[in-house]
């Protein structure tokens, strides 16, 4: 892999990853647009990049992370005299309740998702449905009355957190979206927008930090001996640059939009896939 064509995948990766269109989906097919093979140095790579994404959420919510450590470790120091738990420490064991369902789920799944799920077909339908449910779940809401309004993070429960973490179990389908189904659940959970769109951001970074952590030392030295140092290093900075540009993005239009722009981009994108497939003899 080239310099040029890693940061072209560092883009894709930064973009995507945490805006509601599936990064997963978007990558498979700058893989195969740039003709990359699709062997488990390459699959890491795809994976590790996240590190990135994920550097540039920590410093966006820099001070919402100082605020969940300070609070955890001081509820350690004083459990004894001060045994509630403070708001930060509620909110780490959420987002590490929303994380277990995709750790044991992933673990159990991931080779059979690899194998069979990662094709044109499986990207497409699941864009194209995607799309489908945010413009659905959109005109539901306004309906509804409920606008941008609900609870405030501090107030997701554990009930709550743990339906946020199997809707995101769903996202392990390429093509689906992490964000999308991590947003939605939030939503179903009562949150606000904002809020949801918060803990989506913030549970990415237990479960994302994960799968970078697992493909590092699975494929890791594969991954260093096929591709090499340069080019991985570029690829996640990359990652960062365009990841901070994409969240900083969202998070300022979804406190004045709904969903429906990703919807729609999500049903043109799928549309695009099925002539291509159809008429091109796209394939991977």
């Amino acid at each position: 892999m080239s310099i040029f064509e890693a940061i072209i995948l560092g883009i894709v990766e930064g973009l995507t990853e945490y805006l509601p269109v599936s990064s997963t989906g978007h990558l498979i097919i700058a893989r195969y647009l740039l003709q990359l093979n699709d062997g488990d140095a390459q699959k890491a790579f795809e994976i590790c990049i996240q590190g990135g994404a994920i550097l540039a959420v920590l410093g966006i919510y820099f001070q919402r992370v100082k605020g969940i450590t300070a609070d955890t470790f001081s509820w350690l120091r004083n459990r004894k005299s001060h045994p509630e738990l403070p708001a930060g420490m509620r909110l780490l064991i959420n987002m590490i309740i929303g994380f277990l369902p995709a750790a044991v789920i992933g673990l159990a799944l991931s080779k059979y998702i690899k194998g069979y799920l990662f094709n044109a077909p499986v990207v497409t339908t699941m864009w194209a449905l995607g799309g489908l449910v945010i413009l659905l779940y959109v005109r539901a809401r306004e309906k509804s009355g409920k606008g941008f309004s609900g609870k405030k993070l501090e107030e997701l429960s554990y009930l709550g957190a743990l339906k946020v973490g199997f809707m995101q179990c769903i996202a392990m389908c390429p093509g689906v979206s992490r964000s999308l189904m991590t947003m939605l659940g939030g939503l179903c959970a009562g949150l606000s927008v904002s809020a949801a769109v918060e803990f989506s951001f913030l549970l990415g970074l237990i479960t994302l930090g994960a799968a970078t952590a697992h493909d590092a030392y699975e494929y890791g030295q594969a991954m260093i001996t096929d591709i090499g140092w340069p080019a991985i290093i570029a690829g996640t900075i990359t990652a960062w640059l365009s990841a901070i540009i994409a969240v900083k993005w969202m998070v300022g239009y979804l406190n004045k939009h709904s969903l429906d722009i990703f919807g729609w981009y999500r049903i043109g994108a799928a549309a695009i896939m099925l002539v291509l497939i159809l008429f091109a003899g796209l394939s991977f």
